[in-house]
């Protein structure tokens, strides 16, 4: 075993197709396994923002900044992965006609067109299913309730969102391909909490570690999730009740508050990877129980490519890394 001693890390990643991905001090890394059973570590480019303009280094603006920066990473990655792993390899698929006359015309677009179109069908599911749901379901139970739920649309709307958010990912996670995912998800969480332990990363001392970790996209959700409830409760207090019978004009109007809580949602998610005070406990807790779903325990291969990862951000010194 290792004589490091215990430290809290900014390093975080994310689950890719057969790979991890990685930030750390050494910048972004990802580790893919290949169809030949080889594992494909390479480093990756990716211009910050906050490094060119200061002010979006901000507290509550970084938030934003990094939410959105999140997504673009996250998918590049993502298309990145699909290919380094082989299940992009376009020979191996019997095509019908339609997609091969696409492919012709398209040459190598045909793929990029064909992602675009399916995040922005996504992005349209997710706004309806999260947004315009659970503001329609309130409208019907406050009509049976003869209106007398109009003080607690705000907390009643969070409930449902939370509701639905954990009924989905119940659902898709039993799915074979996603399933394999939230592996990978799993070994990410558990070679970085080895490292923070001060143990070697090595497979045995890795699959002892926890897969549950605070400062998971998992937790941040939950927690923008939470402190939607207050903000949304105290707005419907001061909304007038016929702008929130209009289910389109209320939701226009809670769209600003996003990029707000979303900034603090950021900021918690930061401190409680410094602390472990009764408050981070508390608020941590729904989004660490959430992870039993978005984690699963990795396999030994699956834990190689976690650490394979890992190694490729970090430095000899522990202190690089530190959260500041």
């Amino acid at each position: 075993m290792s004589d490091k001693k215990m430290h809290k890390t900014s390093v975080g990643g994310q689950a890719l197709i057969e790979g991890v991905m990685m930030q750390g001090p050494k910048g972004i890394a990802t580790a893919v396994r290949q169809e030949s059973g080889n594992i494909l570590v390479e480093h990756h480019e990716f211009k910050h923002a906050k490094e060119k303009y200061k002010f979006l280094g901000f507290p509550i603006i970084r938030g934003i900044v990094a939410f959105v920066e999140s997504m673009i990473l996250g998918y590049k990655m993502l298309m990145y992965s699909a290919e380094a792993s082989g299940m992009e390899d376009m020979e191996n698929v019997e095509m019908n006609q339609f997609e091969k006359w696409l492919t012709d015309k398209l040459g190598d677009k045909f793929m990029d067109i064909l992602m675009g179109i399916a995040t922005v069908i996504g992005g349209l599911l997710a706004f309806a299913i999260f947004f315009y749901l659970p503001v329609f379901i309130f409208n019907r139970l406050n009509v049976l309730a003869g209106g007398s739920l109009d003080a607690w649309q705000g907390t009643i709307e969070g409930v449902l969102k939370i509701v639905i958010f954990v009924v989905y990912i119940a659902l898709v996670s039993r799915m074979k391909d996603i399933k394999r995912t939230f592996m990978y998800h799993g070994a990410e969480h558990k070679s970085i909490a080895c490292y923070e332990a001060g143990l070697d990363l090595t497979i045995d001392n890795v699959k002892n570690c926890s897969r549950f970790h605070p400062r998971c996209g998992t937790s941040f959700i939950f927690v923008m999730l939470i402190f939607s409830i207050v903000f949304i409760s105290l707005l419907s207090l001061i909304v007038p009740d016929e702008i929130k019978e209009n289910t389109i004009l209320w939701m226009l109007i809670k769209l600003p508050m996003l990029p707000i809580i979303m900034g603090i949602g950021y900021e918690f998610i930061k401190y409680a990877g410094r602390h472990d005070n009764l408050l981070v406990k508390i608020l941590s807790a729904p989004g660490l129980w959430m992870q039993r779903l978005t984690t699963k325990e990795p396999d030994d291969e699956i834990i190689e490519v976690g650490i394979e990862s890992l190694k490729a951000v970090i430095t000899d010194n522990p202190e690089d890394d530190e959260i500041k």
